[in-house]
């Protein structure tokens, strides 16, 4: 054999083998060339071979990946979910925060963690405008930090909407700590103690964190994993029962990832909007799109004010900062007097670092390295677990954020295997998260892919899959 056809050949056994999985970057061609102790022009010619031959494949500027082949394993489809529409109490709040004080936990490997990789975070660069604030204004006034919030913020929030295609008003923002305020502002501007809010199934803890603070009862909306919300289901939910208010995440939902269509989103607004109910609409993930526009959002088909929209830079600049917005709609003024009641203020020098940082550096191209990363990551972490979980695990497929959505067989309870997976020092999402049903999503785990794929991370998929028959009843 030529030494490039034996480069190819060592390759590609790699790729059978698993050792490198679909989605996974090889080593660059000069890497190869200086481990080897080979020509860079023999080192091309092997990977043009392993090209032609669909093993791998090239991206602009990005290097060459694995290739998913014909013949390998591929993941089974989720399916819709099919919950019983009836109302209920929320009572997650001590699990959740159980599962995640565990993600801190001797180094555990934070699989189960809701927050993406921070190295990837622009923090240093909003502590330097943070310091140079705090510099300029060393006495500060707490009438300057009244809502709604800090002017020049708000403006590059708004500048921010018009640049992936959608106006808003600036008068309309009123700035958070966090997305997580926002939404429990909004919830509590247009529903009461006892009211019932529809729910997506699986939905997002802090959708039912919010309900379960205010003394309000959830019914969870058969889900489409690729779809979305059944609005036909959730119609006939309220032709049934009185719904004071919708709680959705039509972008990227987590945990799974799907995306609305616009049909699907505006024909949500359409529903909602003819029964007079309003929608919150939690679009966090809305900027760690993977593909090649940003999505619509719920705002964009609002014709009554009925959708409020709220988000945050916590998902892509920093969670240190917890600064998030919320675009209320008719209820604007509600939320603002809340705002004001419930935390007074948001602190000043987070809201100016954070503005400095969007008028002064380079978010998109900060935001493209994060998509491109997660993006990838994604693919690597589906076949890891399509290789190594038991046969018949379903997964979904997302197509932004950074969480992927695990089915695995009926018998196994996710939370004996988060436990089985802590005395490893891995943690897992365990599915009981994610619905207000007793034994919701028993069966189910959110894995975060959104740390570089490494031999620990590789080694974490085994051994949870390893594990999961000693979770399974009688296992």
């Amino acid at each position: 054999m030529k030494l490039y056809e034996k480069l190819a050949a060592e390759i590609e056994g790699l790729v059978e083998s698993g050792v490198l999985l679909a989605g996974e970057r090889i080593p660059s061609v000069r890497q190869t060339s200086q481990h080897h102790k080979l020509s860079i022009t023999t080192v091309l010619r092997a990977y043009v071979l392993l090209e032609s031959k669909g093993v791998i494949e090239s991206r602009p500027q990005s290097g060459y990946f694995v290739r998913r082949r014909t013949g390998q394993p591929v993941a089974t489809e989720l399916q819709t979910s099919r919950p019983t529409p009836v109302s209920a109490e929320v009572d997650v709040s001590a699990l959740v925060l159980s599962t995640l004080r565990s993600i801190r936990v001797n180094d555990a490997l934070p699989l189960g963690s809701p927050y993406p990789d921070p190295s990837l975070f622009a923090l240093q660069r909003l502590n330097q405008y943070g310091n140079a604030v705090a510099r300029r204004h060393p006495y500060w006034n707490v009438i300057d930090d009244l809502p709604p919030g800090n002017p020049e913020l708000i403006r590059q929030i708004a500048r921010r909407y018009l640049e992936n295609g959608q106006s808003v008003d600036p008068n309309e923002i009123i700035v958070t700590v966090g997305a997580t305020e926002a939404i429990n502002l909004c919830l509590q501007a247009v529903a009461k103690p006892g009211d019932t809010i529809a729910v997506e199934s699986p939905t997002f803890y802090a959708m039912l964190h919010a309900i379960e603070r205010m003394g309000m009862r959830a019914v969870e909306v058969s889900t489409h994993p690729r779809e979305g919300i059944d609005v036909a289901a959730l119609a006939k939910i309220i032709d049934e029962q009185p719904i004071a208010a919708c709680m959705v995440m039509p972008n990227f939902q987590n945990p799974m990832g799907f995306q609305m269509s616009d049909d699907r989103k505006r024909a949500l607004v359409e529903l909602l909007t003819r029964h007079d109910i309003p929608v919150i609409e939690n679009g966090v993930y809305n900027e760690l799109y993977y593909g090649d526009s940003h999505p619509s959002t719920l705002k964009a088909f609002d014709t009554r004010g009925l959708v409020l929209h709220c988000s945050s830079f916590s998902k892509t600049l920093t969670t240190a900062h917890r600064i998030g917005w919320a675009l209320p709609g008719r209820y604007r003024d509600r939320v603002e007097k809340f705002k004001f009641l419930n935390t007074l203020t948001t602190p000043s020098i987070p809201q100016l670092a954070i503005a400095e940082y969007l008028k002064n550096d380079g978010y998109d191209h900060h935001l493209r390295k994060m998509r491109k990363a997660f993006a990838q990551q994604a693919s690597i972490m589906s076949a890891a677990v399509t290789r190594f979980f038991p046969e018949g695990t379903k997964i979904s497929h997302p197509l932004g954020g950074y969480v992927l959505w695990v089915e695995l067989a009926p018998e196994v309870d996710s939370m004996t295997l988060y436990q089985l997976a802590l005395e490893h020092r891995i943690t897992v999402g365990p599915g009981y998260m994610f619905s207000v049903r007793k034994h919701g999503y028993r069966n189910f785990i959110r894995l975060n892919y959104s740390y570089p794929w490494s031999k620990d991370i590789e080694q974490a998929i085994v051994t949870i899959a390893r594990l999961i028959p000693e979770a399974s009843r009688g296992g």
